[in-house]
């Protein structure tokens, strides 16, 4: 492979259609305000480089970026790319990844509305992000040791589990199918509403009016806090350690909690039961 050292590179596709570089020390930046500077290019790797310039990195296959800097004038870095490995890098343009697939991020910092839109098999693993319709529309996501920020994440996804994350978003998994969260916290209003075979085994879920609309909801050990008006409209199984404000109009299954505040029940379809632990026998 080409390797290029402490180059800087400002005009227009400055290194379209590469194939075999490794690029170390270089930056994408000055006053030629160049665009797509490795559009479609091949068996890319990026060591310590500087990105100040918009969409570098599209329609790209096998990109590996270790120890670098997307700046807020890297917009769009990444589209329509495969098979990408991001290790221990600042991603701060605005829609940094979207329609790609087969990513690999580890030791990454996010802040990047709009990020990860329509990819697939994504492994995120101890990262931080912020953002603003976060992963909306992709469809298998592996977290792991996730911390995030923002309103609207992981809207309209697909099969997909997270593991020992922490979550504090507003209108978090909306329409969300087949999804696991386990061992995490996930804090925000309005969670999951409409969701489809979404699983939450040994959480802390806070926020107002979480889980209405769902089919197929589960809720496996977990603890709920400040949460009311829970899970209007939704069949759902449920194993509630804490104290719930009030649950309304449950539309079927089960929910076992040891204690409820209140419970609102004027919808005669709503055939939920609640159970209180430790009254079960009288």
């Amino acid at each position: 492979m080409k390797i290029i050292e402490n180059m800087n590179f400002e005009e227009e596709r400055a290194l379209y259609d590469s194939d075999g570089i490794i690029l170390k020390n270089c930056s994408f930046d000055g006053q030629a305000d160049g665009e797509s500077a490795l559009k479609e290019s091949r068996n890319i790797e990026v060591y310590d480089c500087y990105f100040n310039l918009r969409y570098p990195l599209w329609h790209d296959t096998g990109v590996k970026i270790f120890g670098s800097e997307m700046t807020e004038l890297c917009r769009a870095s990444l589209w329509y790319s495969h098979g990408i490995e991001i290790e221990n890098t600042k991603m701060y343009g605005i829609k940094a990844l979207r329609e790609c697939s087969d990513i690999s991020l580890k030791n990454c910092d996010i802040i990047s509305p709009e990020f990860g839109w329509f990819v697939k098999n994504v492994r995120m693993y101890d990262c931080t992000a912020k953002s603003e319709y976060f992963m909306m529309r992709s469809e298998k996501l592996d977290f792991q040791k996730v911390n995030f920020c923002g309103k609207y994440s992981f809207q309209y996804i697909k099969n997909s589990v997270f593991e020992n994350c922490n979550f504090d978003t507003k209108d978090a998994f909306w329409h969300a199918q087949n999804v696991t969260v386990r061992n995490s916290i996930v804090k925000g209003e309005y969670l999951a509403w409409y969701s489809e075979n979404l699983t939450f085994e040994n959480c802390i879920i806070t926020g107002t009016q979480p889980l209405c609309y769902c089919k197929n909801l589960k809720l496996i050990n977990c603890e709920m806090h400040d949460t009311d008006l829970c899970f209007e409209k939704s069949d759902v199984y449920a194993e509630i350690i804490t104290p719930v404000i009030s649950i309304k109009n449950v539309h079927s299954g089960k929910i076992y909690v040891p204690e409820v505040s209140e419970i609102i029940s004027d919808d005669p379809s709503a055939t939920g039961e609640i159970i209180i632990r430790g009254s079960e026998n009288g």
